[in-house]
This record gives C-alpha cells, structure tokens and sequence, in this order.
C-alpha cells in the first residue's frame, strides 16, 4: 500500500519555502504522493450556509492547485502528485487539459488527477458555469481530456464541448494521465447509486469519503458490482483511503490502516489537518511521528 500525505495549506504559511520544507520532507520520508485540495474562492459565512465553510472559507489559504503542482515539479524528483479533489466542472475542460498536461510533463510523469464536482455553488457562480448539470458534464469532460491526452488532432463534437481538429502539444507523458474520482464529502460520506455509477463507468481510481467499516465494505462491493454490469474489472479500479490521525494514538492508525488494506485500498492519504498544527514545521514533525508510530513501509 502506497502512503501519501494531504497538503495542509490551510494550517501552513503561504510563503514558497514553507511549501518547499514540506514538500521536500514528505519526499525524503518516502511519503509516495502529496495530496492537494482545491477552491478557486471561498464564501463568506455571513451571507452564505454550507457545512463545510467551517473548513473552506473566504479566510482559509487555499493555493491554486495546478499552479501550485508546477511549483512541486520543479523542488521535488520523486514524490507524486494528486489533485484531491479538482472540481472539474467548474473549470474549461480543454484548458485543464492543457494544464494537466504541462504539470505532467514537468514532474516527468508523476500526476495523478483527482477530479470531483464539489459543493460550492458561489465558485460555480462566480467562475459563470452551472452547479446543476455539473455531474453529468463532468463525464463528457473526461471523455474530453483523454482524446486531447492521447491523440495528436481531436475532432470531437458533444453536448457542451466542441473542438474542431486540434491538439495539444506537447502531450503528457502520461496518455492518458489517470483519472481518479472524488466520492463523497466529510458531511456525506455515503455516495448516492448515480455516483457510484460514474465511478465504476470512468475513474481509475476513487477517493470515497467514508470509513474502511462494514458500511465502506457495502458501498465497495455495490461499486464493484456496477462494475460487472458495465463490463468492467474491479481490479483495474484503485483506491485511497483516508485516515485523519487527530485526537486518536498510534495503534489506532495502524489498525485503521489494516482496515483500509483490507478493504483493498493500495493507497492511504494521512491527513493530519484539524490536529492544532498551525506551521509547515508541525506538519512536518506529524509525518515523521505517523511514520516512526506505526512502522508502515513506505
């Protein structure tokens, strides 16, 4: 099982070598993957209602992902790099498509693109695409982005994308860069049937939200049955798991991270967010303490 940390960048300074010590530390731990969030703008509490602008607001430091990945391509050699999650629908398809590219061609290969359709109807707004089709548009996206990922010329005309023999160049060195599909939030870790069927349809790889219990083990094999009825091989679809380290002790994490094993996770994202950390050297000294604790191989 590959281990990855989640990129705190709402607890960190926002200074480029705070970023740097982090990235370069998780690296050297042998840490497999950096996990980095995504919001293009936060809500203001005092006109807007989510759950979750406990956590993203108008106040949290929130970097631009791709941008942010091209900075770690450039300051790391090995460490690989996840958008988790990217909301895609809110984004021009072809143009992340260009990004994802770029960011693939400068880590050598070392993408992997999270990709969800979030809960955050201002940034849908405010960026004038529209929350309400987001899900089934974010499928022909995906169809998009890997035409545009491995074939030179792309004549591909849909219900909201239209390219008329073009390409882009260069291509990633990945073709095509995998996708992996956001399931789930922290206030709904129990993804409705329609998702669930549009990971087993399109996704690589899923990140669900909820715990490696009996509840996570149903919701598994639900998704890997849909996958049957596609044609599809279970096998061939991965998964992350998420263990939040706050408040609970090493042996804890060990035994979640069994769970997650046996849940047939080959990856585990270690979030040590919402612990009190408030600087890249607390997060820092979390990772070593998580890896040191639990003995996992990294």
């Amino acid at each position: 099982m590959e281990v990855g940390v989640i990129f705190p960048q709402t607890e960190i300074e926002p200074d480029p070598l705070a970023i740097k010590d982090f990235a370069q530390a998780a690296e050297e731990m042998g840490y497999a993957y950096i996990f980095i969030a995504d919001h293009v703008l936060g809500a203001d509490p005092a006109h807007h209602d989510f759950p979750a602008l406990r956590t993203y607001n108008h106040k949290s430091v929130v970097h631009e992902t791709l941008t942010l990945m091209g900075y770690l391509a450039g300051i790391t050699e090995r460490v690989g790099l996840a958008t988790g999650i990217l909301i895609l629908p809110q984004r021009q398809t072809v143009l992340v498509a260009k990004q994802a590219a770029e960011v693939d061609v400068l880590s050598g290969g070392r993408l992997r693109l999270g990709i969800g359709v979030g809960w955050n109807a201002v940034e849908y707004e405010a960026l004038g695409e529209d929350f309400h089709n987001r899900g089934a548009r974010s499928a022909e996206q995906i169809e998009v982005m890997r035409a545009l990922w491995t074939q030179d010329v792309v004549d591909f005309h849909g219900k909201w994308h239209n390219i008329s023999h073009a390409g882009l160049n260069p291509l990633p060195v990945q073709r095509p860069i995998p996708i992996w599909l956001g399931a789930g939030s922290s206030q709904s870790p129990m993804p409705p049937d329609s998702v669930l069927k549009r990971v087993a349809r399109l996704a690589d790889g899923w990140c669900p939200n909820f715990s490696p219990d009996e509840t996570g083990r149903a919701v598994v094999e639900k998704t890997h049955g849909f996958m049957r009825e596609m044609g599809r091989d279970p096998d061939a679809l991965g998964l992350d798991g998420r263990l939040r380290t706050g408040g609970r002790q090493p042996e804890d994490w060990v035994d979640e991270a069994k769970a997650w094993q046996e849940l047939g996770a080959g990856y585990l994202s270690i979030e040590n967010r919402q612990a009190g950390l408030k600087t890249a050297g607390d997060h820092i000294e979390a990772m070593r303490r998580f890896k040191e604790a639990t003995g996992l191989k990294f």
